[in-house]
């Protein structure tokens, strides 16, 4: 600051005997050029230390100089010393004027420093400054007042205030204390209007535009014609004709704005930007071009302004034309004017179109806005024949690399524009700047660009590709997991399953590496501490190949034991692959589905890679929601019902079975689903393809081994998904029309007519209140049934005596019915006969429904004849052919037990009798086996459960014991003989069976060694070995007798 207080001195001298404070505009020329070079050595002395700030410094100093109250009191002198931080320097400083500012700021071309602090005052001191301002260009108006003007004009419309600029705001506190301190601020000049501070610049664009009025003789130079009006016309649009809220211009058209007038400066040699680096001219074109307003200026204002247009263009039209015309070229002055007057009459024309005007000034605007349109046409070549270099890449990069105002809408451009891709800038550019591409939108429009300029014949070193694809890559890394699936969705979008792989494997040499190593360490590590790792790596590849990715996924899912929930959780995390692929085999799966379809649908090796399987299905349709990682199903249970099951419900599908377990595990996964997804699956044609499947197992044995690829065992499975698939459909009725649904089930029991009819029963429910039950005739004769509910049909196969057939059958269906068919069945217990004939048709029914049992259906039948051997609706006679000698045992406890043993050896007896034993090939002789051991197994474990006290025993103590062992000797007998009527492949459950009893009897004997007498015990290991003599092979007798000998 010595070197401005030596400018000051020298400048006093000169001036002398008079005292700066007198200082007029005249004398500025012979005092003030001291001042001026003392400003401009501490600029030049301070270049590599933020010259501006120096001189923005210097002159809050001076003109806080010129501010201060003059002359100073004793107490405002102490005040100041301690408070104002500008008093030390200030005070080297001889009392000055604000010709001395005015002049000086003129000198130094400091519009701009000059707006900067005149907004930082208070408003009070800022108008009645500027006030001084215009007053004091007005006198002795010279070219450089007007310059200088225009100047200030232009940058009071472009300035933007800078609320954390420390200096500034000392300013401005400065300013406040002197505003308390003098009466000279304390009122507001008249003209001017207290309007808020909404927007602070329209009351001195008003003063400036009556300041353009006073000076307008002076505007003596074409140029500075052409920046008046272009001051004027911008004045007018922004503050006046634009909408309130205007959208902001496209990147685009951003950036093409910056490029002609950069272009213009870099053609004009006079434009004071013309020699600044790019830097620079961009952050001084983006400035001017952005032009923006918060408010209106009043209307009367407004109106000033249109007129003294009119009268501008009308004074100044043709000689502007004359030279905008000529061949001198463009400047700035005049590209300016023309492009500010186009955007006006643009404005122009909406504000007559929207606006409620007055005749008057309706008049008023359509002539101003005819007189600027002829004006343009006249000058049209100025904006149509630019012919500069294109430099938008450049100013883009600049604008990015500096983070200036719109930087990351350059950053979108900067990733589309194919030709601006590979060269060094724009590699170096994107080096450098590689952390504001971390968005998703920026990391896709990147890869769009290398995908598509890869593809093309551009020399391109493929090492640059290389680079670009692994800088890339690592802004995709550095995503949050959403954003990646952004990115992996636009890909998919784009390229399909094959990813960027698609065009880029040249230049991804090291994937299919990477591929395995990530995949051998999923394979040794599936904790949830490993899971967002895991993530981050499949990410990485999932993107460059999403085909090979997954599939690798879902075949490790189910080959490598215990990863299929772990491996779920990582493909959960990218809810990207739930796309649907618009090419390819199967044009509306999703990827997900086409992928384990290809990979492991119809290619498990074991019953535990199918379970692996479903438990895959499951995770990915009920995603386990792991600790900081969002996942998101990736299956919907209709899609895997139409792909996964529907397809093969019928019986010789080889994946009937798994897709019968699919359908259950769907079922019950998605049952608290608040929507109703079964609609969209079509659940009336879906009941009936698994009435279809149930249909076909009255056949079964009628059917080739390989058209026979779901057991029995597997019916009970379909039964169940049956009645849930109802129960659910039921629940869900109001989601149809009444209508629909009335038309729906209508449908459906037509349909269920070309099925065997007790498929029809199992819908009973289900057309409760719609349809009868329909039956077959016969069921009539032996059931009280209500023709309210039920009604006969003729079925072949159903003639005279076939009553109890359909009974029976009815009373597989489910425990419920069975119950129903059970009390409504008409046998007179007091006629022998009808008890003896019924018993007898029942061995003949129960023959001939057995083969055909499910397991479930088996149960229903045991059960009920349990319940008939209790009513003595059900005779069956007790023969003497296991008996040595009648036994003095009390065997009514055990007499539903010894009766059902008996039965079901009659049956077999039946069986495999001359008439019926070719019925059945092995495999069906294996399933009645298996229904018979179950159900003696039950047998047996009711022998186990009965009490030594019951109501036969009268209340005294009875030890059954022997009682029991009596029974397990006929149990077994009764098993032996059942082996030895059937084929030896078909015997090793019963053979086990028959073990079974042995150890039931051994262990009951020796924990009682009191009840039987030596030779009693004798007697009857002698009995047993004489049965068990009787099977073969040789392995099994042995066993058998060894067992029996151990007693």
């Amino acid at each position: 600051m010595t070197i401005l207080h030596g400018g000051f001195l020298l400048a006093e001298q000169l001036y002398r005997p008079k005292a700066l404070a007198e200082l007029t505009k005249s004398d500025w020329e012979h005092v003030g050029q001291p001042i001026v070079e003392a400003l401009r050595e501490i600029c030049s002395a301070t270049v590599h230390s933020q010259p501006l700030a120096w001189k923005k410094k210097a002159l809050i100093i001076i003109w806080a100089k010129v501010l201060q109250p003059y002359p100073p009191t004793p107490a405002d002198t102490e005040t100041r010393w301690q408070e104002d931080v500008f008093f030390s320097v200030g005070n080297m400083i001889p009392t000055i004027n604000h010709t001395v500012l005015f002049e000086l700021l003129k000198s130094l071309e400091a519009s701009g420093l000059f707006i900067q602090l005149l907004m930082a005052l208070p408003t009070t001191i800022c108008r009645a400054e500027l006030e001084r301002f215009l007053e004091h260009m007005t006198i002795d108006t010279s070219s450089k007042d007007v310059a200088f003007f225009l100047d200030v004009w232009w940058e009071m419309m472009k300035h933007k205030g800078n609320q954390q600029d420390p200096l500034l705001s000392h300013f401005r506190t400065m300013a406040h204390k002197y505003l308390s301190s003098t009466d000279e601020f304390s009122h507001p000049p008249k003209r001017f209007k207290s309007d808020p501070d909404v927007c602070p610049t329209l009351p001195l664009l008003a003063m400036l535009l009556k300041g353009l009025k006073q000076i307008q003789k002076r505007i003596l130079g074409l140029g500075m014609k052409c920046c008046a009006l272009a001051n004027l016309a911008d004045m007018l649009t922004v503050f006046a004709l634009v909408e309130d809220d205007p959208q902001e211009v496209s990147a685009t058209i951003y950036l093409d704005k910056l490029a002609t007038v950069i272009s213009v400066w870099n053609s004009d040699t006079q434009n004071p930007y013309h020699q600044q680096a790019l830097v620079e001219k961009v952050k001084e074109a983006e400035r001017d071009i952005s032009l923006t307003s918060l408010a209106k200026l009043p209307r009367e204002t407004i109106f000033l302004g249109f007129e003294f247009m009119h009268s501008l263009l009308r004074e100044w039209g043709e000689e502007l034309q004359v030279l905008l015309n000529s061949s001198q070229g463009i400047n700035y002055d005049s590209y300016r004017l023309c492009d500010s007057l186009t955007s006006f009459s643009q404005n122009l024309k909406m504000y007559l179109d929207t606006t409620s005007l007055s005749k008057e000034e309706r008049q008023v605007v359509s002539e101003l806005s005819e007189c600027v349109k002829d004006f343009l046409r006249k000058t049209s070549r100025v904006l149509n024949n630019k012919g500069f270099e294109d430099i938008t890449a450049s100013i883009a990069m600049a604008i990015i690399e500096q983070k200036m105002d719109r930087h990351m809408e350059m950053c979108y451009i900067f990733a589309s524009e194919k030709k601006w891709a590979f060269t060094d800038e724009w590699v170096s550019c994107l080096v450098n700047n590689r952390a504001l591409f971390r968005e998703p939108d920026l990391v896709l429009r990147l890869l769009e660009t290398v995908m598509e300029v890869s593809m093309t014949d551009r020399a391109i070193p493929q090492s640059q590709i290389k680079q670009v694809i692994s800088l890339i890559l690592e802004c995709y890394a550095d995503l949050s997991l959403p954003d990646k699936n952004k990115v992996l969705s636009g890909v998919l979008h784009c390229w399909g399953r094959k990813g960027l792989s698609e065009r880029l494997l040249p230049y991804l040499e090291s994937f299919q590496e990477d591929l395995n190593t990530m995949f051998n360490q999923l394979a040794q590590s599936t904790s949830e501490q490993g899971l967002a790792k895991a993530v981050a790596s499949v990410a990485r590849l999932v993107i460059l190949h999403p085909e090979i990715t997954v599939q690798k996924m879902c075949s490790m899912a189910v080959v490598n034991l215990g990863t299929q929930r772990f491996l779920a959780q990582i493909l959960t995390a990218f809810p990207a692959l739930r796309f649907t692929e618009e090419q390819g085999p199967n044009p509306s799966n999703t990827f997900m589905v086409s992928c384990l379809k290809e990979t492991v649908w119809t290619k498990f090796s074991t019953p535990k890679e199918e379970k692996q399987f479903l438990e895959l299905l499951s995770s990915l349709m009920n995603p386990v929601k792991p600790q900081g990682i969002p996942v998101a199903t990736l299956l919907e249970p209709d899609e895997v019902l139409k792909e996964f099951v529907l397809p093969f419900l019928t019986l010789d599908a080889v994946e009937v079975d798994l897709s019968l377990k699919i359908f259950i595990q769907t079922l019950e996964i998605n049952a608290g689903l608040e929507e109703y997804w079964l609609q969209t699956c079509s659940p009336f044609p879906l009941i009936f393809s698994l009435c279809q499947l149930l249909d076909s197992f009255s056949k079964y044995w009628q059917l080739p081994q390989e058209k026979r690829c779901l057991s029995l065992e597997g019916k009970d499975l379909v039964i169940h998904i049956l009645e849930l698939l109802c129960e659910i459909v039921l629940a869900n009725a109001e989601t149809f029309s009444p209508d629909t649904w009335i038309k729906s089930l209508s449908w459906l029991h037509r349909k269920l007519e070309q099925l065997d009819w007790t498929v029809g029963l199992r819908l009973k429910n289900f057309f409760e209140g719609h349809f009868k039950c329909e039956v077959p005739a016969t069921l009539f004769e032996i059931c009280k049934l209500s023709e309210a509910e039920w009604t006969s049909q003729s079925y072949p196969g159903y003639g005279p005596g076939t009553g109890l057939l359909a009974w029976m059958e009815c009373c597989c269906i489910s425990s419920g019915i069975s119950e129903q068919m059970f009390s409504l069945l008409v046998v007179d217990v007091g006629n022998p006969e009808e008890v003896r004939l019924f018993s007898k048709g029942f061995l003949v029914a129960l023959v001939q429904i057995m083969p055909w049992c499910s397991p479930q259906e088996w149960q229903c039948l045991y059960q009920l004849t349990r319940r008939l051997l209790e009513k003595q609706l059900l005779h069956v006679p007790y023969s003497l052919e296991y008996i040595q000698f009648v036994p003095l045992l009390n065997l009514k406890p055990f007499a539903q037990e010894l009766q059902l043993s008996v039965l079901f050896l009659r049956a077999f007896q039946f069986l495999c009798s001359q008439s019926c034993r070719n019925w059945l090939p092995m495999e069906g002789w294996n399933h009645i086996v298996r229904l018979l051991c179950g159900s003696l197994t039950n047998l047996l474990d009711s022998v186990r459960l009965i009490q030594p006290v019951g109501p036969w025993a009268q209340g005294q103590d009875q030890n059954l014991t022997q009682e029991t062992l009596f029974v397990y000797t006929q149990v077994f007998c009764h098993v032996l003989h059942v082996m030895a009527m059937l084929p030896q492949e078909v015997c090793e459950p019963l053979y086990v069976l028959a073990l079974e009893v042995l150890t039931c009897y051994e262990t009951l004997s020796k924990t009682n060694p009191s009840v039987s007498s030596l030779l009693q015990k004798v007697n009857e290991q002698r009995f047993l070995k004489s049965i068990a003599e009787n099977i073969s092979p040789e392995e099994r007798r042995q066993t058998l007798l060894q067992k029996i000998s151990n007693f």
